[in-house]
């Protein structure tokens, strides 16, 4: 590691080969914690190359417990983190209206690093056990339509960079790796980004992985849609910029979609959301988001159409009968 941090810090980058061996020697334990922080610092300070990305998804997935759902048309919503906005859990929300709506999700998330509470903070608190038991997994997104995979379970290589990422608490590169290293390698993928920077990196990677793609970027900041700002929008065939008025959809004010960071207050503004009790600006979020994704896998179809299935499904309660069985089913 010595002579790999001595070339990156003479403003050097690795080929996506390099970058692949650096990763795998960390997930086996070949450096201690201080070279591993050293190792994530260099990309807070200078942006992350196309080829040390791609390594470093490679020696990922390499790596990985694969859990395949082939044999379903699934999508997975996620957002890298690392926004600093502090919003409410939209892309687990949005998750429960898609499979709401009929469609198969295998969401992928982890606990709260760079924020206070994530997506596996949240499912834990309701009562979601973790599990990389691919007949469990298969059962829950048969019975529901969806299935949560715990990142660590399914990632090993993570255990190695867990304690260094809880101790520095801002965002690294790994905030980037998350949504490309689903376990299950759904078809179809929502990323939010939280630069327009990463999104360009994404956009690149994802046009030669073959996936159905959309990657959001509000362009104030958020990875989501915030309907604070007019927000980009990538995909397979589309690069374009909307505004909330032109979805007929009120600009909201940031306040309007904030979170406490403690487990607790997330949790319960998760289920008030959930249960159809939410503010308009609220519902209106979550909506896009599931709107947007329900689009992506029916590309034919009007996005505003989408974010009226999206929001009738969340209000009905549809979104909420979801989780109920899901967590009935631990």
């Amino acid at each position: 590691m010595k002579n790999t941090l001595n070339y990156l810090y003479s403003h050097k980058t690795l080929t996506r080969e390099e970058a692949k061996t650096v990763l795998t020697n960390i997930a086996q334990g070949q450096y201690n914690h201080s070279q591993i922080a050293s190792f994530l610092s260099v990309y807070m300070m200078r942006n992350i190359t196309v080829e040390e990305l791609v390594g470093f998804r490679d020696a990922l997935l390499e790596l990985c417990l694969a859990v395949p759902m082939d044999e379903y048309n699934t999508i997975d919503l996620c957002g890298t983190g690392g926004d600093g906005k502090n919003t409410f859990n939209i892309s687990t929300l949005s998750s429960f209206v898609v499979a709401g709506a009929g469609y198969k999700v295998t969401k992928h998330g982890n606990i709260g690093v760079s924020s206070g509470c994530g997506s596996s903070n949240i499912m834990e608190s309701l009562g979601y056990k973790f599990s990389s038991d691919h007949d469990k997994l298969r059962r829950e997104i048969e019975k529901t339509g969806i299935c949560y995979l715990h990142a660590p379970l399914f990632n090993p290589a993570m255990k190695n960079v867990a304690p260094v990422r809880k101790d520095l608490a801002v965002r690294t590169f790994f905030n980037m790796l998350g949504p490309m290293i689903n376990p299950s390698f759904p078809k179809n993928q929502i990323v939010g980004v939280f630069s327009l920077e990463l999104a360009r990196i994404y956009t690149y990677i994802y046009q030669q992985s073959g996936i159905n793609f959309y990657i959001l970027h509000s362009l104030d900041g958020y990875d989501e849609i915030s309907l604070t700002s007019d927000f980009k929008v990538i995909g397979n065939e589309k690069d374009q910029i909307l505004s909330p008025e032109s979805l007929n959809l009120p600009r909201i004010n940031p306040e309007d979609i904030t979170s406490d960071k403690s487990v607790e207050e997330s949790v319960k503004l998760f289920l008030n959301i959930i249960e159809g009790k939410g503010t308009p600006a609220q519902n209106n979020v979550v909506a896009v988001n599931s709107g947007l994704a329900i689009q992506c896998l029916n590309k034919n179809k009007k996005l505003e159409d989408c974010i009226e299935l999206a929001r009738e499904v969340l209000i009905s309660g549809k979104a909420k009968q979801v989780l109920k069985h899901l967590i009935e089913m631990q």
